[in-house]
């Protein structure tokens, strides 16, 4: 194969474009040769902008590209299945976006067909990234806490997305498009989830009531080692974008993640303050750049994927467990979630 990996990116909306300039700019042995969106004329925007030669309105076009090895998908979750698939078929390798779907039935029909036509699929989940996420696995991997007996997670937002996109038809809701995150760590350092019981509500913005939505959740978690854990969930963090999690194990503690930005604190009499961290790119810049590295280093060397398409279904079971278990009011047992006429349903 060649020493640069040739690669099309399907979807150009706020994570898409990042992608597109780290491929361009910042990993040296890919080279962006197409980029596609269906929204008229994005994609020829884009590609003039930054010198691609080729552009498309339709992934299939591009899909059909011979110049094209492999493709990014950053297209809206509910279109992942079909764009896999497709690509799949096209003989590309892929790199997608979490979530793989809304839908455990897609998502297994998904993995269905990668297995099937033995495509190399490696799914983004960013914290797998991250300098603190990465050095926390290696301190437990080495023994330094002793054995993990507590995970804590955290995610908030400073702001809602908007409402449109809180619809759980799009997104998936609150605890699956954001708490998948939280869900994908939780396996990376405790191991498989057993039981969950969430509580949530629409408590900072009524109006997420309107689509079925919630803006707060805290999800409690229990692992199959009987370590336990817990998941808290907000779009109304107004101070900034705030990610940590805190590992609690038998011979000591990890902590990772940050408020303060900037490394400077202002001392007045009016008391202490510092600033926060604005949002995900500031916080995840060097994680998104670094995941998309290895995809390209992966396909070029001939390795398996870092996050595979089953790690990211079990996080998806996890997190469409914990949907069930705020609307049921009740613990669900992780591997009871099941899927019948497209549906999730619960064991009792």
């Amino acid at each position: 194969m060649e020493s640069r990996l040739s690669l099309g990116l399907i979807g150009l909306g706020r994570i898409g474009r990042v992608y597109g300039a780290y491929l361009v700019n910042r990993v040296p042995n890919a080279r962006l040769v197409a980029v596609a969106d269906r929204k008229p004329g994005l994609a020829e925007s884009f590609a003039r902008e930054y010198g691609i030669p080729k552009w498309y309105q339709s992934h299939q076009d591009l899909l059909s590209d011979n110049a094209v090895d492999a493709v990014a998908i950053v297209t809206p979750t509910s279109t992942h299945r079909e764009v896999v698939i497709h690509a799949a078929g096209a003989g590309k390798a892929i790199f997608c976006e979490k979530p793989i779907s809304n839908s455990l039935a897609e998502a297994a029909e998904v993995l269905r067909v990668v297995e099937s036509s033995r495509a190399f699929l490696q799914m983004g989940f960013q914290r797998r990234f991250d300098a603190g996420y990465v050095a926390a696995k290696k301190k437990i991997e080495e023994g330094v806490i002793g054995n993990p007996v507590l995970l804590l997670s955290t995610s908030r937002d400073p702001f809602p997305p908007p409402l449109e996109f809180c619809d759980p038809r799009v997104s998936g809701g609150l605890i699956v498009d954001m708490g998948i995150h939280d869900f994908d760590v939780a396996r990376m350092y405790m191991g498989e989830v057993k039981t969950v019981h969430a509580v949530g509500g629409a408590l900072a913005y009524a109006e997420m009531k309107s689509v079925g939505d919630i803006d707060n959740a805290i999800i409690n978690m229990v692992f199959e080692s009987a370590a336990i854990g817990a998941v808290h969930l907000s779009r109304n963090a107004v101070f900034g974008y705030d990610i940590r999690a805190e590992i609690w194990g038998t011979k000591g503690s990890l902590l990772v993640g940050y408020y303060r930005q900037t490394p400077i604190l202002v001392m007045t009499r009016e008391g202490i303050t510092h600033d926060a961290v604005p949002y995900f790119m500031e916080r995840f810049e060097s994680a998104y750049l670094t995941q998309i590295q290895d995809f390209v280093d992966n396909v070029l060397q001939g390795r398996q994927p870092s996050i595979t398409g089953a790690d990211a279904v079990a996080a998806l079971r996890i997190s469409i467990a914990a949907t069930a278990s705020q609307h049921e009011k009740r613990p669900i047992e992780v591997r009871n979630v099941e899927v019948k006429g497209g549906q999730p349903i619960t064991a009792r």
